[in-house]
């Protein structure tokens, strides 16, 4: 069954994560995607390793486990744009498709026609996504972003790690590239905001996403707490600036994660910790009173908490449904039921490698559900498609 997005083609010029995650999801929500690399070296992730898979064949080390992250169900041909015959060969592909999405550096593509104002030219319907470290304007406009520098720029290193007076404090990166990603899920929902509008109306339209831009939105309560406290937040470790117990605890066999949301559940959790007196007590009877007297109240549920093992904590807070979790190792989370029911992981034929594993999309559709076409591409893969597009055009 067709995707709900069967019909619009996309023009991928981007490379890296940001750009690519976003027209991977438009794959897999039924669009057809180019993806337009460098000859002989391709999307600069493609050597970003080890691990790689490898060859079945050959046992070669092919293209890294990153490239395979956020380029599923495209294809790949491989074009040098430096050249006339190239930008000729872009410009013919910009003239068929619905959507194109880049993220050089302000002006880069212009040199080579490819920048908005050109392709608008030959195609006005065009949506066209620019995807940069700080956006189209302003004093940081020709500096290039990459992901880590923009967590640190951006605030989300100052509130990441351990409070100050832990081991182990100092400013912290996020584990996975979330500027990046949310960048990306940023630029899928414009693309889709910019197609909707262009349906009434006949208008295509630039974005203009910046890394530096999405980094502050989703800062999100913590930028929130900044502007009306004009307090800047600290790194809490696990805990949460406004909800108490909200962190991880340290068990007689390892860590647990409690989330109590509400007052209701506190009274559950402090029943099943065998300290019922805490819900009354002034200090933590509510939210606002346990903010204010988080550290008290940690130090007392932590010492109950390192009486039992994790297995007996998760199984009592789950009979009266305390929100609460293990803190998973990958290999446990590939291997938990619910992630296994959900099908959030499942195995693709691949040109060279056999299969490759993929993370599914999160997104279940009840009418169009996603249909996973096609693994990864090989640089070029699709080739001999090239010619047959651009003639395509040229009968037309």
């Amino acid at each position: 069954m067709a995707g709900p997005l069967a019909g619009i083609k996309v023009l991928d010029l981007s490379r890296i994560l940001a750009g690519p995650w976003s027209t991977q999801v438009l794959a897999d929500y039924g669009a057809e995607v180019w993806k337009i690399e460098r000859p002989i070296t391709g999307d600069d992730t493609r050597s970003w390793g080890p691990p790689f898979i490898t060859d079945e064949n050959t046992q070669n080390p092919k293209d890294s486990a990153y490239y395979l992250t956020a380029n599923r169900g495209k294809k790949s041909f491989t074009i040098d744009f430096t050249t006339e015959t190239g930008q000729r060969q872009v410009r013919e592909l910009a003239m068929q498709a619905d959507v194109i999405v880049e993220n050089y550096k302000v002006g880069g593509l212009a040199k080579y026609q490819l920048d908005y104002t050109s392709i608008k030219s030959i195609n006005p319907k065009m949506i066209y996504c620019s995807i940069t470290g700080f956006g189209q304007d302003g004093p940081y406009a020709q500096q290039a972003g990459y992901d880590a520098m923009i967590q640190a720029m951006g605030g989300l290193m100052s509130i990441t790690g351990e409070q100050a007076d832990l081991p182990g404090a100092g400013p912290q990166r996020v584990g996975v590239a979330v500027a990046d990603l949310m960048t990306g899920m940023y630029a899928v929902s414009a693309i889709l905001a910019a197609l909707y509008h262009r349906e009434q109306t006949g208008e295509g339209q630039q974005l203009d996403i910046a890394l530096l831009d999405t980094m502050v939105a989703m800062l999100a309560n913590q930028g929130s707490n900044y502007l009306v406290s004009g307090e800047a937040p600290k790194p809490m470790g696990t805990a949460h600036p406004n909800i108490v117990p909200y962190q991880a605890f340290t068990v007689k066999d390892g860590h647990i994660f409690l989330a109590v949301g509400n007052d209701q559940q506190f009274k559950k959790c402090c029943d099943v910790l065998g300290c019922p007196e805490l819900t009354t007590d002034t200090r933590f009877a509510e939210n606002a009173q346990r903010v204010n007297n988080r550290n008290e109240l940690i130090t007392l549920i932590g010492e109950q908490l390192q009486t039992r093992c994790l297995d007996e904590w998760l199984a009592d807070f789950n009979r009266v449904q305390v929100p609460c979790s293990p803190i998973n190792t990958l290999d446990r989370v590939f291997s938990n039921p619910q992630v296994q029911h959900r099908q959030m992981q499942f195995e693709l034929p691949h040109a060279s490698a056999g299969k490759v594993p993929m993370v599914a999309n999160p997104v279940k559709f009840s009418a169009t559900p996603n249909d996973y076409q096609q693994a990864p591409p090989l640089l070029g893969e699709h080739n001999d498609e090239l010619e047959s597009l651009i003639n395509r055009k040229c009968r037309q």
